[in-house]
């Protein structure tokens, strides 16, 4: 077990108040993704964006976030944490403006790159801070708090990023962080002591290594953007991969003999905190993609905007509210293992409940699955954040909250890519599937499209099936999308394997900051 400093008295109210000012950094960062996608098509209409590269308007943030995640923990070594949180909040919240103010494609990206690379330090940060501010006694609730802000801002996206597009110009989509972040730095300004910093930390940083980290990343995710079209065996995301791989053995090579580390990998060879990891992206990939797959839903099957859409998915949210004081008391008296086992178990079971969708399927019948899920995700992140963190010396804390929120990102960002494929594959699969069943007059098929035996006693010939292609190609997106519930559902039980190598955590035991 790793040493650590005695526990810290206890947390006043100004270090609540910094870490609520913190966590609503970390809100802004997450939600400013659910926001712009709700309105991906006004922007492009408003700046003269090809559709081919509407894209990147998202892409661009994600990869620039991802980059930053890692690169807390240094951060934190040379800046301290109050000092990183107002440097990180200030530059995302200028970068919202430059975005609101954007003229073309390319004044646009450049901002989004910005905003993204503060949202992902401003991530991270939070769950440093819950043990870097906090004694043992008040770790459960301030992870509770990071945990339900972190899962809330993916879930409350869509109805915000609605209402905007419904009600105003999509420049709110950006300048709705200015007033929230103005607040928070003041906040955090006034709540943190001063800390000490050593900015040598800087000047003696391995540059290279940062290249590579920062190339690879930035491969993996385009590889990981193309993959769904492109194909995974073609050659533009074979090459990205293959230098992702180049550029990854390099970084892990360099970074374990060099002095000064961009990020202290060598925690991934102590068993829980590798294991908290892999939870962790497993949670990212069933999240992630559970928060992508209902809207495409509601929107291609079920028609809505994205105000009702935002309506329908507040009910996860809701519940996650009403059980984060009962995951709270739990996590004090029931060893961690037991408390991941029950949450990734019981949200499974809510991935699961969705693979039997309709067309009809709406509101009531997303209810109940939304429910089970809502109340399982807090224990879902409470748990494995305490496996991973609890027993990492606070010198180390930085690093290991910097990996262990990366891996939930990178897990979303390939189980969304994986949706994808799977939809891209799949719905075609589905498709000619229930086009032989509709030749064959399977009862079945035909009653699903409304027909009748008698209808095809002549067999359906090509302006008979001309048709039903829209409702051939609803059905067929549906199926698709009952296979990706089921590929999250899979990956979230198969994540439980990593707590076959956790040791068992002590909950009177964790780490202590000697921040003062």
């Amino acid at each position: 077990m790793t040493d650590v400093s005695p526990d810290r008295p206890h947390a006043g109210a100004a270090t609540w108040a910094g870490f609520a000012a913190m966590c609503l950094g970390m809100f802004m960062a997450i939600l400013d993704i659910q926001v712009v996608v709700t309105s991906l098509a006004v922007i492009e209409k408003a700046l003269a964006i090809g559709a081919d590269r509407m894209s990147w308007i998202q892409t661009a943030y994600l990869i620039a976030e991802i980059i930053a995640i890692p690169l807390t923990g240094l951060f934190i070594r040379a800046l301290g944490l109050k000092r990183t949180f107002i440097i990180a909040l200030s530059v995302f919240t200028l970068a919202s403006i430059a975005c609101a103010f954007s003229f073309d494609f390319t004044s646009l990206i450049a901002a989004r790159v910005i905003q993204g690379f503060a949202g992902g330090v401003l991530i991270p940060l939070v769950f440093a801070a819950v043990f870097l501010l906090f004694p043992k006694s008040s770790e459960a609730l301030a992870t509770t708090i990071a945990g339900m802000v972190a899962v809330l801002a993916p879930t409350l996206g869509p109805v915000v990023g609605g209402w905007i597009t419904e009600t105003t110009s999509w420049h709110w989509l950006f300048l709705i962080n200015v007033v929230p972040g103005i607040i928070a730095l003041f906040v955090a300004a006034r709540s943190f002591a001063p800390e000490t910093r050593d900015i040598s930390h800087f000047k003696r940083l391995d540059w290279l290594s940062l290249a590579c980290l920062a190339l690879g990343l930035a491969a993996f995710e385009i590889a990981l953007k193309h993959a769904p079209d492109d194909g995974w065996l073609s050659g533009t995301v074979l090459g990205l991969l293959a230098a992702t791989v180049i550029l990854a053995v390099f970084f892990i090579r360099r970074t374990l003999t060099h002095d000064n580390r961009i990020v202290d990998i060598s925690l991934l060879r102590r068993r829980n905190f590798a294991a908290g990891c892999v939870l962790s992206f497993a949670l990212g990939a069933a999240l992630f993609g559970m928060v992508y797959l209902m809207p495409v839903f509601l929107s291609f099957v079920r028609g809505h905007g994205p105000l009702r859409i935002g309506e329908i998915m507040l009910v996860t949210g809701a519940a996650q509210l009403l059980m984060a004081p009962i995951a709270v008391q739990l996590e004090k008296r029931v060893d961690a293992r037991l408390l991941t086992v029950a949450g990734f178990l019981v949200f499974a079971l809510g991935l699961a409940l969705s693979m039997n969708e309709t067309t009809d399927t709406d509101y009531y019948e997303m209810f109940w699955p939304q429910v089970i899920r809502g109340a399982s995700v807090m224990l879902c992140l409470l748990a494995p954040t305490h496996i991973a963190l609890s027993q990492l010396a606070p010198s180390e804390i930085g690093d290991g909250s910097s990996l262990f929120n990366m891996m939930r990102n990178l897990g979303g960002a390939i189980g969304i890519s994986l949706i994808d494929t799977v939809m891209f594959t799949r719905g075609p699969e589905h498709a000619d599937m229930l086009t032989e069943k509709l030749k064959a007059g399977d009862p079945a098929t035909l009653e699903l499209f409304g027909l009748t035996p008698a209808d095809v006693e002549g067999g359906l010939d090509s302006m008979r099936l001309m048709d039903l292609l829209p409702d051939l190609e609803k059905q067929s997106l549906v199926m698709a999308i009952n296979d990706a519930w089921m590929l999250l559902a899979l990956i979230t039980v198969v994540g439980l394997v990593a707590l076959c190598f956790v040791r068992r955590v002590d909950n009177s035991t964790g780490p202590r900051s000697g921040l003062h």
